[in-house]
């Protein structure tokens, strides 16, 4: 028989004779199965074949083999450990998904909460097979699934003490790079709440010798290493260490460098760990001390003396001083001792000399004793570390131990390795066999012995009576036993035994058959070894050391003192134990200790449920992915993975439930069993009529057990079943094909013959058409010749007969001009010089006439000078002026005198004159009717005088309407005009603009979206990492109302008063829940209340929390800070990208107004700074005058006040003065700036020169010429205020200044009335314009949409549309109905009461007052009408608040308001908060609101897990929130509100504070409500989509093993399908529509839910071998089609749901698709984007066929798509992270009710709320 081994065929020969038949194959399905149990076929060739596949090919290297976990070192690193992987496998069944280390830590930790019973995890396995590295990944997994009980990182601790046992515990060896050289049991603690409290290490058999010899290639422990490579750091300086190879005990091996790991670093890392663990930074210190004396001990040179029994050291001897240096020994003892040895006898002591072999071997021993004392230091100092006061409740424990170990040479150390194997073995094999006794029982299936072999008389041999190691120790009491003696003694004692054999060739060794192998040992060394002597005059020296650590590492526990003091010291060195003592303590030797150790760790596991995980080393030459088969079936047998192999085969190895069975093989069942409901029926009579022998299988009860290789035969059965149907099948097919074909042959002739003719009768048609064409094209083109020529020569005659007359007429014309021309030109000759004539003698006379006139005026010019020169003519001009002077002065006096008494003449005429006037009417009133007619002509003149006087007022009144409408209408056309002009300017800049926009649209579209897609990243990620902190936040609040109440416990317990004791009044409020600041205060305000409520709370209650609240304070300021910015930058962004084409004003006018600003800023602030040191000044000085005043006349201080009010109004008025001046000054500095400006801007400029400038007192139109004269002339003026005060002696000049400025003011009042009139109206236009597009725009957007309906719906939506506006017209009218109603009414009530005024002034006395009463009582009636209008307040007593919350928010239930309106309880919280509002009660603001949101916080700790209580409370915080903006007076919120609900914002407070401490409470709800839906999903989500047969009868299923029959599968059917998951959705958007959320905040839920399933399904698949098939696929592809119809049916669609899906729905089509050729992976690269590379590779890995019809993916497949994947950026992460919660966002959200519409259902018993 051939057989294939790799690449080459073997041939094996077959005896038929003597049975030796080859081993029978698995079916391939069953090839690469998770379990080696659940193959047919069980043996050793089938095992090995499995293993092999699964690792090389699927690279798998975990697979179950019964209860074992057989872990195959991968020599590579594995992307499978992550934090991802841990939280995918917790909770999970073992066997659900694909073998790992963490399953099995997941089935002792669940097995321990479970059955309260302590588990342990055995892991072992040769050097390098991976054992301590499984073992860390599994005290990892316990450390991040229980977390810990206290705050005090025990967890982190337990994880810090492999990096510290690795570093001195761990070498390199030629086997493993990293490998343990010393066992351990690590057992981790845990309370009642399975939380990690505690551990502790136990350790076994150090490898002493390593540390002074070391093999080729190979190191000493890393500590050594990692200590050399820091000694160059300050702190190692005293150390005096240099490089490894410098010492002797570390360059033995060779290299010292191990490739691709970096000493310093690892030293680094252990440094920490240390610290972590709690080792002082002195003890460290002192630890790396002893290490480096050790190597300082090793190169310590031994000089031997010429008689050769006796050695010295050299005193000079640098490493001897450094190493009593470093431990604190005295040099010279030390040197002494280690060339000597006392021996004590019975009288005498004697001092020896040794030899130089017997001093080396003292100090080796020395160095061995003083690193393993310093081991057992560390690990207890790690233990204390670990060690925890509570009480444990339970434990599991970790066993790193050494396996089975052969060598060409074995020693000491592997004998008591292998016999500790032996020992585990022994328990491995009672407990598997315990395991298989179970199950039989369990299933009622008759029991058989199983003979299984037992180890006992191995383990009796060595450890038993007189057995190898008790022959050992009697020798090692020998006082001259030698290796030889102990091994004769063996030879004597044990040769019968039959694990024990003599060598032929050797008497110094002896064979040990162990379970796994025959083991020779060589007995040289095993005495020394055994003893581990060290003298005792050299501990002696170490224990008297001046380090107190190195004192304590020597003494033994009842002299060693607990603590290293100044007293601990003294008594060390003074008590010196005797000899007899310290040999007392020599008499164990390492063999018994040993034993009893392990004798110990056996009754600790078989305390204990066991888990094994067995550790494979694939290969010796540590290469990545090599499998030697022949090494690793030496492993297998070794550690026992084979025998459980063995006893599952004795038995029923093959187990199947009724279900899967009937599942699996219904294809076998015949029509007519079918019937039968009773599956295990079915079964029975299927197997009975199959398998004839009844002892191949057994019935369970719910189970059937199978004996080897029966499966393979069903599935033989079943294979040809289905090869008969296929056959049939293909037989209908291929007839059916071939019917079609020809079919398809024959049409396709007559079509071809069809098309043959048609061609043939086209081209006899096509040759006569042709031919008459020619005909026709002949006659055509002979007539156009004919005609042509013709016609060439006609044109031609013409053309000579016009070019003779034209030459004929043009002669005569050119001597007709010639003619004329000649006369014009003698015509002007003529005529110029005429002219010329003239004027020559004109300027000759006018020269004359010149001369004459300048010689007069030179001599009247020399006779004024000559008068003007006199004394006289001055005197005579200077009398003329002060006459003049002096009489304008006394004109002027006079004029004034007059004019004062001509005003007093004035008023007394003026008053006669009206009193003459009163008489005159009463005197025509009496005497009117008598004497009418006799006065009425002088009457009449009066009246025609009264008329003319009128006339001539109105007259006069015209002519000032006439000017002032004149002056309007230029300033209207100026203005006019200048808009006109600032129009066409506009127009010519967005023209520019429109072609630069033209030319950069492209480019700025890409920027733009580019900055866009930035912003929003930076925004999501921004607003990501803000509600994490609000979640950590909220988690630590949760844990400091934990703590607190811990600690309020406390003090209740420890209070010794009894009786009752009554809280502080203010202890609720300080004790909140919120600890936002309020609305006033800042944070040195939150400081204040922190630092109150220490002092009334008392420091250490509030120390615990003070500081992480204080921090996360300020941390969120700074995070809202920024968040506010960035929403800024990304509002205007998107305004950017909304507009496109901003409407910009032209560049000049902006710069120039700015400039304007700038310079009319700067010129006020001079102004006013100037001005105010003057009136400072003089406020000072008339302060001054008034005190002295006052205290020089203090008698009459009755009038100070007086006189001090009185200059305090000159100086008020002044100053008002003052600064109406100093304004219009400024105005006209700043006008003249920007004139200047503009002038230097340039011409292109100029046009703006004049535009409309609005100043804060002016809005008139100043020239720019007007306005520099009227600087120049303010200049001047301030340069001559001298002279003002002798022109204005009088007051003339500054009466008119007056008068002047008040025209100004009145003219400038009426400007700026009519400007504010146009702008209103102007804006009242743009309001309408506005309105009307909008309105356009929505009746186009309902076109669109119109137009894409069918003409049903067309119909149906334009009949709703035309209902919906007269609905809305309607509305409207009804509005305008109600208030023409109301101002009816009021102007009818308003008539009537002066109705009633009119009568009471007609009536009589007593009449007018009844009617009074009347009146009043009317008034009365109208008030009491009015307050019956609700404005939509409610108030509220402050000693009611407390009912309110508990009725409103503590007590309340939401099937209370199920038929309310939604959001209720928001609303009347915030008609609470605006009556507190319009009270302008900020205290009770305050209060409501914090209140409000601790009751909120309570209410949902309360129901942290009620979905329908949490989505409530949601919905009003949310609806709260959107309140307070759509209230807050913010005209950003405010756009779509009605002229009502504007009525009803806030009016006093701003909550922008409150708005912030909503959102983050609303952000805690939302993360809340998406735990709880998660929560319930969850458990559903891996059987609906990817166990459950959505589409029945699709899926086969597979063979399973021994994990699928494991205790911690739950019993029952758990199991759930899609539309369970369908339904609980249907219930959470029930819900959330029933209670109001907001349509966007269930979206965002809806997605957060979709991505959990998306990321739990794929993980899932990810990890689970058994449900990556093509029918998982075809399931997957139809449940993710069902949930995305049922999105669409809810309108979820837009949600992004189905987007977080995509790469689910990419793993279920990279199932279905093909898989062989390379254009298939083409396929795949480019379908599986959002799959990562991993994922890609490891769905592939994974792929396994139901089916012997289907195939496999093969490795060359894989290869191809990583060679093509390799360019990808894809993260290193394997699985998704289920937990990754997207951040959140509450987009503005008003509500269209108004708060007066709302009305209060009185379940909610709110009676002492009062409506406002």
């Amino acid at each position: 028989m051939s057989w294939m081994m790799g690449e080459r065929i073997q041939e094996y020969p077959i005896n038929v004779q003597n049975n030796q038949l080859p081993f029978l194959r698995n079916p391939d399905i069953l090839v690469g199965e998770n379990d080696l149990t659940a193959l047919s076929y069980l043996h050793e060739p089938a095992v090995l074949h499995n293993l092999k596949v699964r690792f090389l090919e699927s690279n798998h290297i975990y697979t179950y083999c019964g209860i074992v976990l057989v872990a195959i070192n991968p020599y590579d690193q594995l992307p499978i450990y992550g934090q991802d992987v841990i939280y995918a496998y917790s909770g999970q069944n073992m066997g659900d998904m694909d073998p790992h280390i963490f399953a099995v830590a997941e089935e002792a930790y669940k097995q321990m909460a479970r059955d309260e019973k302590n588990q342990s995890i055995i892991v072992s396995g040769e050097s390098g097979a991976g054992k301590t590295v499984s073992a860390k990944y599994a005290m990892r997994y316990f450390t991040t699934v229980s977390g810990s009980a206290s705050d005090t990182n025990i967890e982190e601790k337990v994880l810090a003490s492999s990096p510290i046992m690795e570093a001195i515990g761990n070498a390199k060896t030629t086997r493993n790079d990293n490998s343990s050289r010393f066992g351990k049991y690590i057992q981790i603690g845990f309370d009642k709440r399975y939380r990690i409290i505690g551990a502790n290490m136990r350790t076994y058999l150090l490898e002493k010798s390593r540390v002074v010899f070391q093999a080729d290639d190979e190191r000493n422990y890393h500590i050594f290493y990692q200590l050399c490579a820091a000694a160059s750091l300050p702190e190692f300086k005293e150390l005096a260490l240099t490089c490894a190879e410098d010492f002797f005990y570390t360059s033995q091996g060779g290299n010292t460098v191990i490739e691709g790991v970096d000493d310093a670093e690892d030293f680094e890392k252990t440094r920490q760990a240390f610290t972590l663990v709690g080792v002082r930074e002195s003890h460290q210190i002192s630890i790396f001390k002893i290490i480096a004396s050790i190597l300082h001990l090793g190169n310590v040179e031994i000089q031997a003396e010429r008689d050769g029994e006796s050695c010295r050291v050299s005193p000079e001897d640098e490493h001897l001083s450094d190493f009593c240096r470093l431990l604190g020994v005295e040099l010279s003892q030390m040197e002494h001792w280690l060339c000597h040895r006392k021996l004590v006898t019975t009288s005498e002591t004697y001092v020896k000399t040794m030899s130089l072999q017997q001093v080396v071997n003292a100090r080796d021993a020395l160095a061995k004793h003083i690193y393993a004392q310093l081991f057992h230091w560390i690990v207890e100092h790690v233990n204390k570390a670990l060690h925890t006061s509570l009480k444990q409740h339970s434990f599991i424990g970790v066993l790193d131990i050494y396996g089975f170990e052969t060598f060409e040479v074995n020693s000491f150390e592997q004998f008591c390795i292998n016999y500790a194997n032996e020992k585990l073995q022994q328990q491995f094999n009672s407990h598997v066999f315990k395991l298989e006794q179970e199950e039989y029982m369990k299933e009622q299936i008759p029991w058989t012995l199983i003979d299984f072999y037992d180890n006992q008389p191995c383990i009796d041999l060595i450890e038993a009576k007189l057995g190898i190691l008790d022959l050992l120790d009697e020798e090692c009491k020998v006082p001259k036993g030698t290796d030889q003696n102990w091994t004769q003694k063996l030879y004597d004692r044990h040769s019968g035994s039959q694990h024990f054999q003599k060598p032929r060739m050797s008497n110094k060794a002896f064979i040990v058959i162990h379970f796994a192998d025959k083991v020779e040992y060589l007995s040289d060394g095993f005495l020394e070894k055994n003893r581990d002597t060290v003298y005792e005059e050299q501990i002696n020296i170490l224990k008297a050391s001046k380090f107190p650590l190195v004192a304590d590492l020597f003494h033994d526990g009842k002299d060693s003192a607990p603590t290293a003091t100044a007293s601990s010291k003294i008594n060390i060195r003074s008590s010196r134990p005797p000899v007899k003592a310290s040999n007392k303590e020599h008499k164990k030797t390492v063999g018994y200790q040993f034993r009893s150790s392990l004798h110990l760790l056996m009754e600790t596991l078989n305390a204990t449920t066991p888990h094994y995980v067995r550790c494979i080393k694939p290969n010796d030459e540590k290469l990545p992915f090599h499998f030697n088969p022949k090494r690793a079936v030496q492993q297998l047998r070794a550690c026992g993975v084979l025998e459980t192999i063995r006893i599952s085969a004795a038995g029923y190895p093959s187990r199947w439930s009724y279900h899967d069975f009937f599942n699996r093989y219904r294809v076998l069942v015949k029509k007519r069993d079918l019937a039968n409901s009773d599956k295990k029926a079915i079964c029975r009579s299927v197997l009975e009529s199959l398998i004839k022998d009844p002892d191949k299988f057994q019935f369970g009860r719910t189970k059937i057990f199978f004996r080897a290789g029966q499966v393979a035969y069903l599935e033989k059965l079943r294979a040809d079943k289905f090869r008969a149907a296929t056959i049939m099948i293909q037989k209908a097919v291929r007839g059916w094909l071939q019917k079609v074909k020809y079919r398809r042959l024959k049409g396709a002739t007559l079509t071809l013959q069809r098309y043959c003719r048609g061609y043939l009768a086209r081209r006899l048609a096509k040759h006569l058409r042709r031919t008459r064409a020619a005909v026709v094209l002949q006659k055509q083109y002979r007539m156009r010749r004919a005609l042509q020529a013709y016609q060439r020569v006609r044109r031609a005659a013409v053309v000579i007969q016009a070019f003779a007359r034209g030459m004929f007429v043009r002669r005569i014309y050119h001597q007709v001009l010639r003619e004329h021309k000649a006369t014009v030109i003698q015509k002007h000759v003529r005529g110029w010089m005429a002219r010329r004539r003239f004027q020559r003698l004109r300027g000759a006379a006018v020269v004359i006439q010149c001369g004459f006139r300048r010689l007069k005026a030179k001599q009247a010019l020399k006779a004024l000078r000559i008068e003007a020169r006199s004394a006289e003519h001055l005197k005579r001009l200077n009398v003329g002026m002060e006459n003049k002077i002096v009489q304008l002065q006394r004109k002027i006096d006079d004029q004034n005198k007059e004019l004062k008494t001509l005003s007093e003449q004035l008023s007394a005429i003026t008053s006669t004159h009206t009193m003459e006037v009163e008489k005159l009417k009463k005197e025509v009133a009496c005497y009117q009717q008598s004497q009418g007619e006799d006065r009425g002509p002088q009457l009449q003149e009066e009246v025609e005088s009264l008329r003319t006087e009128l006339q001539r007022a109105h007259s006069e009144r015209k002519v000032l309407e006439d000017t002032h409408t004149r002056e309007k209408d230029e300033l209207r056309k100026r203005v006019a005009d200048l808009e006109q002009e600032n129009a066409l300017l506009k127009n010519e800049k967005e023209q520019l603009n429109n072609q630069i926009l033209c030319q950069s649209k492209d480019e700025f579209a890409q920027n733009s979206v580019k900055e866009n897609l930035m912003m929003k990243k930076e925004l999501e990620e921004e607003r990501s990492r803000y509600q994490n902190l609000v979640k950590e936040y909220s988690r630590l609040e949760q844990r400091y109302d934990n703590l607190r109440d811990e600690m309020t416990i406390l003090k209740a317990s420890r209070a010794q008063t009894p009786g009752h004791r009554r809280n502080p009044s203010n202890q609720s409020s300080l004790e909140s829940d919120s600890n936002y600041p309020s609305i006033s205060t800042s944070e040195v305000g939150d400081t204040e209340d922190t630092l109150q409520q220490v002092e009334e709370i008392g420091l250490e209650k509030a120390a615990m929390d003070m500081t992480v609240f204080l921090k996360l304070q300020k941390r969120v300021r700074e995070l809202e800070q920024e968040r506010k910015k960035l929403q800024v930058q990304l509002e205007k962004k998107e305004q950017q990208d909304g507009k496109r084409v901003p409407a910009e004003q032209p560049s000049n006018d902006s710069d120039l107004d700015q400039d304007a600003d700038l310079a009319y800023n700067s010129l006020k602030r001079q102004e006013l700074e100037s001005e105010n040191k003057k009136l400072k000044n003089e406020l000072n000085e008339l302060r001054k005058a008034v005190a002295d005043q006052a205290s020089e006349h203090s008698p009459a201080a009755a009038g100070t006040p007086d006189s001090y009010s009185l200059l305090l109004n000159q100086l008020r008025v002044a100053n008002e003065e003052l600064e109406v001046r100093k304004e219009e000054v400024l105005i006209l500095r700043t006008q003249i700036v920007s004139a200047d400006q503009r002038r230097l801007a340039g011409k292109g400029s100029e046009p703006n020169i004049n535009a409309r400038t609005s100043w804060p007192n002016s809005e008139k139109h100043v020239d720019q010429e007007d306005a520099i004269e009227a600087y120049h002339g303010v200049c001047q003026t301030n340069s001559k205020t001298e002279d003002w005060g002798y022109l204005n002696e009088d007051g003339e000049l500054g009466l008119a200044y007056q008068g002047l400025k008040q025209v100004a003011r009145l003219l400038e009042a009426q400007l700026q009335a009519q400007s504010r009139e146009h702008e209103e109206e102007v804006d009242n236009l743009k309001a309408q314009l506005e309105a009307l597009k909008e309105e356009m725009d929505r009746q186009q957007q309902t076109f669109c949409q119109t137009l894409l309906l069918s003409p049903e719906a067309q119909v149906e939506f334009g009949i709703q549309q035309e209902m919906s506006r007269l609905t809305n017209e309607n509305l409207d009218l009804k509005e305008l109905v109600e208030k023409l109603e109301k101002n009816e009414r009021k102007l009818k009530k308003q008539l009537k009461i002066y109705m009633k005024k009119v009568q009471d002034l007609e009536a009589a006395q007593a009449l007018a007052q009844s009617e009074r009463k009347r009146q009043e009582l009317n008034r009365q009636v109208t008030v009491q009408r009015k307050e019956k209008d609700f404005q939509g307040m409610l108030e509220y007593h402050k000693e009611d608040e407390a009912l309110l919350i508990r009725n409103l928010v503590t007590e309340l239930k939401p099937q209370v308001l199920a038929g309310a309106v939604p959001c209720l309880p928001a609303y009347i919280l915030y008609m609470c908060l605006r009556h507190a509002d319009y009270v302008n009660d900020d205290l009770k603001v305050h209060s409501l609101l914090t209140s409000t949101i601790n009751g909120i916080k309570k209410v949902l700790k309360k129901h942290n897990e009620d979905f329908e209580m949490t989505s409530f409370w949601l919905s009003n915080t949310c609806r709260l929130l959107h309140c307070l903006k759509q209230y807050s007076g913010d005209e950003g919120f405010m756009t779509q509100n009605t002229a009502k609900q504007n009525e009803h914002c806030l009016k006093n407070f701003d909550l922008t504070e409150y708005r912030q401490v909503l959102s983050d409470l609303s952000i805690q709800i939302y993360q809340q409500l998406i735990k709880i839906a998660e929560g319930l999903l969850q458990p559903m989500i891996v059987s609906a989509m990817l166990e459950n047969e959505s589409i029945q009868g699709l899926s086969g299923v597979k063979p399973t093993g021994y994990r699928k029959r494991t205790s911690s599968m739950p019993e029952g059917d758990n199991s759930y399908c899609l539309e369970a998951i369908i339904r609980q959705m249907n219930s959470f958007h029930t819900v959330m529509c029933d209670q109001g959320l907001d349509p966007e905040i269930i979206l965002q839920v809806f997605r957060q839910l979709f991505y959990m399933i998306n990321a739990v399904t794929l993980n899932n698949l990810l990890l689970r071998k058994d449900v990556c098939s093509w029918s998982t696929g075809m399931q997957l592809r139809y449940n993710i089609s069902q949930l995305e119809e049922w999105l669409r049916g809810r309108n979820l669609h837009q949600s992004g749901a189905v987007e977080t899906m995509e790469p689910l729905i990419q793993a279920a089509q990279l199932l279905q698709l093909k898989k062989k050729s390379p254009e298939d992976a083409e396929a795949i690269c480019s379908l599986c984007t959002a799959l990562s590379t991993q994922q890609i590779v490891k769905i592939l890995n994974l792929y396994t066929p139901l089916n012997e019809f289907e195939e496999r993916v093969t490795v060359a497949f894989i290869r191809t798509i990583q060679a093509q994947l390799q360019d990808r950026n894809d993260p290193q992460q394997l699985l998704l992270d289920f937990k990754h919660m997207f951040p959140v966002l509450f987009p503005f959200n008003p509500s269209s009710l108004t708060m007066d519409s709302i009305h209060i259902p009185a379940c909610l018993n709110l009676e002492f709320l009062n409506e406002v």
